[in-house]
């Protein structure tokens, strides 16, 4: 694994991390960890930037669909300050998979995310707006 493999799946892992956090306290952390200050998450659903808005997007996330957790699927392929990889939004009680999708992201010097660029492949019938 080269060093950049590792830089790549480590933004991604705190990402996830970040995706996966239901406590305020624990996502507040989490996306300060995952997103650089000035970070921004976009996808067809949202547009936001910063920490606060990012935190709400995944607080609501959340909110529509309790008892679910992000996870990677697949493996995360990046080269120089990009990496891209899909996800599934995964029941934890029965692990059914209703929303999945891929996104790409821009890392900045510290390893830290910049940007995020979503892209839904799968969502629930009236879940998109």
């Amino acid at each position: 694994m080269s060093a950049d493999t590792h830089r790549h799946e480590s933004a991604v892992a705190r990402y996830l991390e970040a995706w996966n956090s239901r406590d305020p306290q624990a996502l507040t952390k989490a996306v300060a960890a995952a997103w650089t200050p000035d970070g921004s998450y976009t996808d067809p659903l949202a547009d936001v930037s910063g920490h606060e808005q990012i935190a709400a997007v995944i607080a609501a996330a959340h909110a529509q669909f309790p008892g679910f957790s992000f996870r990677l699927s697949g493996t995360v392929d990046g080269h120089h300050d990009i990496a891209r990889f899909a996800w599934e939004l995964v029941g934890d009680a029965d692990g059914s998979a209703p929303v999945a999708g891929f996104d790409v992201i821009t890392l900045s010097d510290d390893g830290r995310i910049r940007s995020v660029h979503g892209f839904l492949d799968r969502v629930p019938e009236g879940a998109a707006g």
